[in-house]
């Protein structure tokens, strides 16, 4: 009985995930407080060394201020990638996983794992 309900548990999780909708960054305001993935292009960044959490900013699906969304990089988020993505990401797709919130009246994603964050 134990490993039926296991069993089960898991085809509901893997079925949830495989499902997951996958939206456009321009579509990222619709979906504030869900949990979703976002694909589009990355046109540029920030990294704010010098501010006190210093965080990377990137800009999905157009070039700052017109952005339809940011992607929130921690400092340490940012150590465990090992790159400067707003360099190496610039003028790439990419797909990032997880809850959009509002920010300054802006959609948003902050990255707590660099597993959130795919290269097309």
């Amino acid at each position: 009985m134990k490993r039926f309900v296991i069993s089960s548990l898991l085809v509901v999780f893997c079925n949830y995930f495989a499902t997951a909708q996958t939206i456009k960054a321009d579509e990222a305001a619709q979906h504030i407080g869900d949990s979703t993935k976002v694909c589009g292009k990355i046109f540029g960044g920030r990294f704010f060394e010098t501010s006190n959490s210093s965080p990377t900013l990137l800009n999905m699906g157009a070039a700052f201020p017109n952005h339809p969304l940011t992607i929130m990089i921690p400092l340490s988020v940012r150590k465990e990638m090992g790159y400067a993505p707003e360099l190496q990401l610039k003028d790439k797709n990419v797909c990032v996983t997880g809850k959009i919130v509002l920010f300054k009246e802006k959609p948003e994603i902050v990255l707590y794992n660099t597993k959130q964050l795919k290269v097309e």
